[in-house]
């Protein structure tokens, strides 16, 4: 099979390329959508191939823009509904919630919402408390809500042609950070199936569960595990609801250590689900307690001088590992200086 390197931004408008290419009632709404910046690249020369019937670029309306959304899949359409930030999303929670989540239940499986809603999640450069928020576990928590988290440009095609395909109602968060990675893609629309975790990186002395942009930095700490003789499961969560248990349960019980890496909050959050899994699923053979890194319990900050102690890194997963797995720990990192962690680390690059 011919496979080609993409950034996730160029697979995801592959998907959307091929799907609609597919699927005439696939369809592409939101604000900025057909702009030159073209939500970040992902939706760049759709309207010049499909036309403005197709693409429709929306006013500042979200609640409004969701409803039609939801009508429209009601009477037979596919729509993409587009949000560039997850925070703009909050103006839309009763659509998304209180309507197309329970549709498919209230009216007992006569009726769905084949609905794809892309959000856009994740820190940057001067966006603050309200534009840089992960709000996964808030839809995780809806029954009727599917919630999808890719990290490869891979699983971002496959996960986005899956969501697209499926019956119901789709939450889709990407991590801004992540449009520039790069990464083996298949031509073909190759389906990534929805409720399944990817092993990033196979071990067998500590499992790192991630979500998301998490999972690079998760690998970043195996790297330096194994540089001390320990080898670290890092499994890729991929979608959060519904959530691979058989995975993690499996990994744990395997390597007897568990740490989360979750972009978002520790409170009622992905992270505490996953523990609560772990010593409910796998505590016997639990021999440490599981670790969380996670957010600080404050809104996100706007300042690159208070956004150094706010975003955990690899270094922060590794002096957690090295306290788990009983080995000294030593920074293996020269220490920041100008580095700004609301800027994209440009080490990250595929394929991985």
């Amino acid at each position: 099979m011919t496979q080609r390197e993409l950034t996730v931004a160029q697979a995801i408008n592959e998907a959307l390329v091929q799907a609609m290419t597919a699927d005439p009632s696939v369809y592409i709404m939101g604000e900025g959508v057909p702009d030159p910046k073209g939500i970040f690249g992902t939706t760049l020369g759709l309207r010049d191939k499909f036309g403005a019937d197709r693409v429709l670029d929306m006013p500042v309306a979200e609640n409004g823009m969701t409803g039609v959304a939801i009508g429209s899949a009601l009477m037979g359409m596919r729509p993409v509904l587009v949000h560039q930030r997850v925070d703009f999303a909050l103006l839309a929670m009763d659509q998304m919630v209180n309507q197309a989540a329970k549709w498919h239940y209230m009216f007992g499986g006569q009726l769905s919402v084949p609905l794809v809603v892309r959000l856009i999640i994740g820190r940057g450069w001067g966006q603050g408390p309200q534009h840089s928020q992960s709000l996964q576990s808030w839809f995780a928590h809806i029954p009727g809500l599917k919630v999808v988290m890719p990290t490869t440009p891979q699983d971002a095609k496959g996960l986005l042609l899956a969501s697209i395909q499926d019956p119901n109602p789709v939450i889709f968060l990407e991590h801004r950070w992540l449009h520039n990675i790069k990464g083996w893609v298949s031509p073909d629309q190759d389906i990534t199936p929805l409720g399944k975790a990817r092993i990033a990186r196979a071990g067998k002395d500590l499992t790192i569960v991630s979500v998301s942009y998490m999972t690079l930095e998760a690998l970043r700490t195996a790297d330096w595990l194994a540089a001390q003789g320990i080898e670290a499961e890092v499994v890729d969560l991929r979608t959060l609801r519904p959530l691979d248990t058989d995975t993690i349960v499996e990994s744990v019980k395997k390597t007897g250590r568990l740490l989360v890496a979750d972009t978002s909050w520790k409170l009622c959050g992905i992270s505490a689900e996953i523990v609560a899994l772990a010593t409910e699923a796998a505590f016997s053979s639990l021999r440490c307690a599981p670790v969380r890194i996670t957010l600080p319990d404050t809104p996100s900050p706007t300042s690159h001088a208070m956004a150094q102690f706010f975003y955990p890194r690899a270094v922060n997963l590794y002096e957690a590992a090295c306290q788990m797995v009983n080995i000294p720990y030593h920074n293996p990192e020269p220490p920041l200086k100008s580095t700004q962690l609301d800027v994209p680390d440009k080490s990250f690059t595929g394929p991985f």
